[in-house]
């Protein structure tokens, strides 16, 4: 299987919410010792920096953990959740502007079996990778990801576009999960899903 052009960095330099619902229908291409596995992006989150009370970065905060949210878009944001569930975000807009995307979910287009070998045999097809902690385990994504540059040709870990577009008519825009301690961002309607893969 050949893959197709790797989203360039000037993809990722613009606003949040435009990357976020571009980013559907994209395919993320997982290159590890063990295969290759490749899901279409079905969910996904927009966090828009320190303007967002849900965001990492909210309030201008920097630590060791976030700092890869300061830096160039277009590289991967790795982190973990209650010490057990990994994250893949994609940085986004430019240096010294934290913001980016989480990658909710996705469908899986290649890879199936190595997907299954991961997440475990007997879970059904639609709950393999349909969840932020669902897919990393599905592709092997870990914390040692975090600031893989996604717009390398080199790098084990790409975005793809093979010219899928999803229709706006296909995306719902609903608010976005776990983040009751947002106070009024909790209502922001910065969670995208879709159905359609053509």
């Amino acid at each position: 299987m050949s893959y197709p052009p790797v989203l360039a960095r000037e993809f990722y330099q613009r606003p949040t919410e435009v990357v976020a619902r571009e980013l559907l229908g994209k395919l993320v291409v997982r290159t590890h010792p063990d295969g290759v596995a490749v899901l279409r992006v079905n969910e996904v989150e927009a966090y828009l920096g320190v303007d967002d009370p849900a965001c990492h970065t909210s309030g201008g905060r920097r630590t060791a953990r976030t700092e890869t949210m300061w830096g160039e878009a277009g590289h991967a944001y790795i982190y973990l959740v209650y010490g057990l569930h990994n994250c893949f975000n994609v940085v986004t807009v430019g240096p010294e502007q934290p913001e980016a995307v989480l990658v909710r979910g996705g469908a899986v287009v290649k890879g199936l079996d190595l997907v299954r070998a991961r997440r475990g045999r007997r879970v059904g097809e639609r709950s393999l990778t349909d969840g932020p902690g669902k897919l990393c385990q599905a592709l092997a994504i870990t914390r040692e990801d975090d600031c893989v540059d996604l717009c390398s040709p080199e790098s084990t870990l790409q975005i793809c576009d093979d010219g899928v577009v999803v229709p706006e008519g296909r995306v719902r825009r609903v608010p976005r999960v776990g983040v009751d301690y947002a106070g009024e961002a909790v209502s922001w309607p910065l969670r995208l899903i879709t159905d359609s893969m053509v």
